[in-house]
């Protein structure tokens, strides 16, 4: 670990001497890079020299207590001792956890995209208490929520809706929404009271910037058409819906939730780039070793993530195995508890790569 720990601080040394010379002060792209790069590894270099501060001020408390033989001077050495070796445990602790590989889209805001699945009419209602749920959580953070595409279902949910969340550290929570959510009820739907499963399904992808990713405009497709469902009378008579299509990958978007067709354009491009951005990074993760993914899951949205059973007030997160008994707070967009818990487990689970 701490050959790991001296090579950050050389790195950073290194980008300090960069960042101070004119080349790549003159170039914005490197001056970015080297800086965002410094800013990421700045905690880590802090602690590590805090750390052997005080390892090297224990040095030397342990050398006069053997060397000195005044009574007051050793009284003293021993005192410092007594109060700086209880702060290298949890040092080193904090230096572990800093270690863990962060996961580069964790600031970044995030697109998601609700669907329902297996259940119909009930599967889409479902949609649509998961989107508010998220739009509630969002709320409570001071994150924004824009709805980019929508289609509702004939009793008010969502057959699919595509929104935006922006907010700083956005993806680092809402990444572990990626998947399958499973609900047990009693659809409205229903006159006998049985209890139903549904399905509803989450994609969260990152939003990626135009640097992240290479999509040329003679590779996108763009048609038009009248939007349609709600939105007054003039969705159906301007040619304000806007479709993309990039054919290298086959990815299509919509988008007619504005009725500008430029905006249209502007939120489908949004999603086509973390659309494409997503793609590529699901290549690279399938070259990933299998043994290094997180214990929460590889976040395919086909894999059962969570089951909502409202008959018990209950939410289980299968991946951990957690169950808590507050349904009803948690579709009211309380879902630190589920996130925090999560978090700690990918933490844990990354710690063994660290001191190996």
């Amino acid at each position: 670990m701490f050959d790991k720990l001296q090579n950050i601080e050389d790195r950073y040394n290194q980008l300090t001497e960069k960042l101070m010379d004119p080349e790549v002060i003159n170039d914005s792209n490197k001056l970015r890079d080297y800086s965002k790069e410094q800013s990421d590894i700045q905690p880590i270099v802090e602690k590590f020299r805090q750390y052997k501060e005080i390892r090297q001020q224990i040095d030397e408390a342990k050398t006069m207590l053997e060397e000195e033989s005044d009574e007051d001077v050793m009284e003293m050495a021993q005192e410092e001792l007594n109060e700086l070796e209880p702060q290298i445990e949890p040092l080193e602790q904090e230096m572990k956890l800093l270690l863990v590989p962060k996961d580069p889209n964790d600031d970044k805001n995030v697109i998601m995209e609700i669907r329902g699945a297996a259940g119909g009419e009930e599967a889409a209602l479902f949609a649509g208490n998961l989107y508010r749920m998220y739009a509630r959580y969002a709320e409570a953070r001071n994150w924004k929520t824009e709805i980019i595409d929508a289609h509702e279902s004939d009793m008010g949910g969502y057959k699919e809706i595509i929104f935006m969340i922006t907010g700083k550290g956005a993806y680092s929570q809402m990444k572990y929404e990626n998947g399958a959510h499973r609900v047990q009820r009693v659809p409205e739907t229903e006159s006998g009271g049985r209890i139903h499963t549904s399905t509803s399904t989450v994609a969260v992808l990152p939003e990626a910037e135009e640097v992240e990713v290479d999509i040329h405009e003679k590779d996108i497709r763009v048609d038009t058409f009248a939007s349609s469902g709600p939105g007054g009378q003039s969705v159906n008579t301007t040619m304000s819906a806007v479709r993309l299509t990039h054919e290298p990958t086959g990815t299509v978007v919509s988008c007619q939730d504005e009725k500008s067709q430029i905006k249209n354009k502007e939120k489908a491009m949004k999603v086509l780039r973390a659309r494409v951005y997503e793609k590529f990074q699901q290549e690279a993760q399938a070259e990933y070793d299998e043994n290094r993914k997180s214990a929460v899951g590889t976040g395919d949205r086909s894999e059962r993530i969570r089951t909502y059973n409202y008959p018990q007030n209950r939410v289980t997160d299968h991946r951990i195995n957690l169950t808590i008994n507050k349904l009803d707070q948690i579709m009211e967009g309380k879902l630190s508890e589920i996130i925090e818990a999560l978090t700690i487990e990918e933490q844990t689970s990354k710690l063994d790569q660290v001191t190996e």
